[in-house]
């Protein structure tokens, strides 16, 4: 596996429920990087979607460091997070392996009453009794991402991002056991 310890600028991107934060956090405590959590920047209260005249200057503004740890999707985002990005980190796991990561992810939230982003929490009935169930979109969408993401490791507009594709618990241990092999010097945004 490639040294990826001297890279600064990393993002972290995956289905829902694949791990994208969990991963983001740990590889921010391994380098000693700032982490973004895009989820935390996208969301306002009562789960309201800003408008882009506000979320992408907000996720511009996020990114302005030399260096950071982005976890997070969204699509329309890639012009900007990938500006500067140098490592692409994809969890691409099996589908079953998300689905059941999203189910019990849901499923603690929810009972335990978890606060999210901007104080928004999850809940039984929107997770299985609504059309914007976390749930039904992560089915839904996780073939999407994969061919989104095939087709963006090999678009020459992005040659110059280190791609890694993890497609196992086992292999995002030994990502992070590498990544942690050295002490790095600590950044500040």
């Amino acid at each position: 596996m490639a040294d990826y310890r001297q890279f600064t600028r990393f993002n972290v991107v995956g289905c829902s429920g694949s791990g994208k934060s969990s991963l983001g956090r740990q590889i921010s405590a391994a380098l000693g990087l700032p982490y973004i959590e895009m989820d935390a920047v996208f969301w306002l209260p009562d789960w309201t979607e800003p408008h882009d005249d506000d979320f992408l200057p907000a996720l511009t503004e996020s990114l302005a460091g030399n260096a950071w740890v982005l976890d997070g999707n969204y699509h329309r985002t890639v012009p900007i997070k990938w500006q500067k990005v140098e490592v692409v980190v994809w969890l691409d796991l099996p589908y079953w392996q998300i689905f059941w990561q999203v189910l019990s992810r849901t499923l603690r939230r929810s009972i335990t009453r978890e606060e999210l982003w901007a104080g928004n929490r999850e809940s039984l009935a929107k997770a299985f009794f609504s059309r914007d169930s976390i749930l039904v979109w992560s089915l839904t969408n996780m073939k999407k991402i994969r061919v989104r993401y095939s087709e963006l490791m090999q678009d020459e507009s992005y040659s110059g991002i280190r791609f890694v594709r993890l497609r196992s618990r086992h292999e995002v241990s030994e990502f992070v056991v590498a990544l942690s092999a050295t002490p790095v010097k600590q950044f500040n945004r």
